[in-house]
């Protein structure tokens, strides 16, 4: 089975990736642009489970990347394809020569006040790439099951009496990148329905682990607690909002819940993925603080307060359970251990 990922050399790609090459059968693809950052991909260097196949893949005809394929890419490792998910005929070369079974499309600008301060960078890459994504899908005539990877943050202002939050709940996105996210699963609706593309869309709530970006309020505070431990910062711990209240997840658990939405669920569904456990943010803080030995000080940093804020996203994950009896395997407290001690291997 062919199965292509685009956002490959991301944070939830890459886990996704590693997750792919325990499984029998699976010939893996990744998508990744000359400019990608590849750390995340590390692991699978130094394993050798690196396989850069189709390079210049976007100044390449679709026959002669096929033909590439067809030579030199092998199971049991990531094949990676260069292209440009907002350039349609690279999407076209690309996904017309891999012909994939099963594409999970992950590539997106995902940092919510990134969105707040590039907006329409943010709508383009994600509203118009996902579209380039569908379109190739239709002018090669492939029929893959394609997952989208959806957001709690298209749920935006929940009231209180609205949690968990179920996928009927009205969608009120507080940013560009929870209106971005609504726009793709309105699109891989009306693909499903316009023209038959089997498309399923995930709403993740929050997932962290080990390579989470440092801008994310998991991975900065995780961040600043080794730099802290290293002498490499004053001994202040700086945070925004304490309040807020999230549903965090392992990132490992929603690859796997990923996999499963294209084993089990169904196309034109949307289905939320958490824990179904909500924690503060404050929370989240004071976990990390007992993890270290440092003596620090927590301060206030205005910066780190958004202009509009999600205050409470809890999911009800039980359409997704029902359909697919994926369960959470990873506790919280062993994502966070494991997300400091990344921190503490990586600066």
């Amino acid at each position: 089975m062919r199965v292509f990922i685009t956002g490959v050399t991301g944070f939830v790609g890459s886990h996704l990736a590693e997750y792919l090459l325990t499984l029998p059968d699976v010939e893996a693809f990744g998508l990744y642009r000359p400019r990608s950052r590849m750390e995340n991909l590390e692991n699978l260097r130094r394993q050798g489970k690196l396989n850069p196949v189709g390079e210049n893949a976007s100044l390449t005809s679709a026959q002669q990347l096929e033909g590439l394929l067809v030579e030199r890419a092998e199971r049991s490792v990531l094949n990676l394809v260069e292209g440009d998910m907002l350039d349609p005929f690279s999407m076209e070369r690309v996904i017309g020569a891999i012909q994939p079974e099963r594409i999970f499309h992950l590539a997106a600008q995902s940092y919510v006040p990134g969105s707040q301060s590039a907006p329409a960078a943010t709508l383009q890459t994600n509203i118009l790439g996902e579209l380039n994504i569908f379109e190739a899908v239709r002018k090669t005539k492939t029929d893959p099951l394609i997952q989208i990877a959806g957001s709690s943050e298209e749920y935006g202002d929940v009231r209180p009496e609205e949690t968990p939050i179920k996928e009927t709940n009205p969608l009120r996105p507080l940013s560009p990148y929870g209106v971005s996210k609504v726009a793709q699963e309105m699109l891989a609706y009306q693909y499903h329905r316009s023209f038959g593309l089997r498309t399923v869309v995930t709403r993740a709530f929050n997932h962290e682990g080990p390579r989470r970006g440092h801008v994310f309020v998991t991975s900065s505070q995780a961040l600043q607690i080794a730099e802290i431990e290293k002498g490499l910062r004053p001994p202040v711990l700086y945070v925004g909002d304490r309040s807020s209240r999230r549903d965090w997840t392992d990132v490992r658990d929603i690859v796997r819940a990923y996999w499963l939405s294209l084993e089990r669920g169904t196309p034109g569904e949307a289905y939320n993925i958490g824990c179904g456990v909500d924690r503060s943010i404050g929370d989240l803080q004071d976990l990390l603080l007992s993890m270290t030995s440092a003596k620090i000080e927590v301060r206030e940093d205005p910066a780190r307060y958004r202009p509009s804020d999600v205050t409470l996203l809890l999911a009800d994950c039980s359409k997704f359970r029902a359909a697919t009896g994926w369960e959470p395997a990873i506790p919280f407290e062993q994502t966070i251990q494991d997300l400091l001690n990344y921190w503490r291997e990586h600066i």
